[in-house]
């Protein structure tokens, strides 16, 4: 049975190719185009739609207000299409936040090409959205506040510059990220984080961390010294690696070619923390499509870190977790909302551990 998929967007031209890469697709089809939300509200509801593709910037209902009322009112997977620009990166982060499984650019210039370009990267967060789990959003909560009563804040039982936490993840990654970050302690160990974004839109997911949570979060920029209280995430550009230097854990930025079709890639990060950091280091791999970090856990895990996954329950796609439980590269396996505390209370249990140089 094809997945059916309803377009919204204000451009003609946006409309008709996305419509072509889709009815390209055997296992897809279009059911309905709308130019703009009101319309999209009665073709929802006259077509049943699997999957919705929604422009941001629109005119007489944005699409960010048009989400918020769909996932309060009818939870459906919803893939954005996004301007590559500030405006549209910070929308595009608060429509994740709202809800959206995940989003595609639009190409600068030569769109009827470039989308065109797009077609299979299209077509596969299409599907990857319609095996989403969607569940309704609670408006989130205010600044530095967890809108999950669940996700309380977790406290530090040790601080410790040796420590490090490494945490790779993908589809509905930023929320599970965000979620995450929020409960740990401003002088918890560093963190490096790996979240499939392509260049543009982490840094506007960087900043936006960084207001919400009690540890500092930066777009990582390469040679810096990885810091309790600190997160760094990798710039879309490129790989993030952990590496050594002295007695310092750095950073370094790698623009390599992609690994599991992926830069950054999450294996590269979990990797570069086998070599570099062994046991002092704690993996947790979150929500995501495909295989990406599992191979790259168990040499995590070969080396003597202790890695945990998130579960197949509160996950937005099982997919990067699966597999790295299915190689035997994860100690737990937990609910979302448990595994900040599960990781702090590792560390107090094995506080006494010395780096090794």
């Amino acid at each position: 049975m094809k997945t059916k998929v309803l377009i919204v967007d204000d451009s003609a031209l946006i409309r008709g190719v996305m419509k072509e890469i889709i009815n390209s697709q055997p296992d897809m089809e279009v059911v309905g185009v709308a130019p703009d939300p009101l319309v999209a509200r009665d073709l929802i509801k006259q077509t049943n739609p699997d999957v919705l593709t929604l422009d941001v910037e629109m005119p007489k209902m944005d699409g960010l207000e048009f989400l918020e009322k769909l996932m309060r009112l009818r939870p459906m997977p919803v893939v954005m299409v996004s301007s590559l620009t500030e405006r549209g990166s910070e929308i595009t982060m608060r429509a994740l936040e709202v809800g959206a499984v995940d989003f595609v650019t639009k190409p600068k210039v030569s769109i009827q090409s470039g989308m065109l370009e797009y077609t299979d990267l299209i077509a596969e967060k299409i599907r990857i959205a319609a095996r989403a789990r969607i569940k309704p959003r609670a408006l989130p909560g205010t600044q530095g506040q967890p809108a999950n009563p669940a996700l309380a804040p977790v406290r530090n039982p040790l601080t410790s510059s040796e420590k490090l936490i490494i945490i790779g993840a993908s589809t509905g990654g930023t929320e599970a990220i965000k979620d995450f970050l929020i409960q740990l302690p401003p002088d918890c160990p560093g963190i490096l984080i790996t979240q499939h974004m392509p260049e543009g839109f982490t840094r506007s997911f960087a900043n936006r961390l960084d207001k919400l949570c009690r540890i500092s979060v930066k777009e990582a920029e390469g040679g810096e010294r990885v810091l309790p209280g600190h997160a760094y995430l990798a710039p879309g550009h490129s790989h993030l690696l952990l590496v050594r230097s002295g007695a310092n854990y750095m950073t370094r930025l790698d623009q390599g070619p992609p690994v599991n079709r992926h830069r950054p890639s999450v294996d590269v990060l979990f990797s570069s923390a086998a070599a570099g950091a062994g046991k002092n280091a704690v993996g947790v791999i979150l929500t995501g499509m495909g295989k990406d970090g599992a191979a790259g856990m168990l040499e995590m895990k070969k080396a003597g870190a202790y890695n945990l996954a998130q579960d197949e329950s509160s996950c937005v796609v099982f997919g990067m977790p699966k597999e790295a439980i299915a190689i035997g590269a994860t100690h737990e396996v937990a609910p979302l909302h448990e595994l900040p505390g599960r990781v702090l209370a590792f560390f107090a249990a094995h506080g006494n551990r010395a780096m090794r140089v």
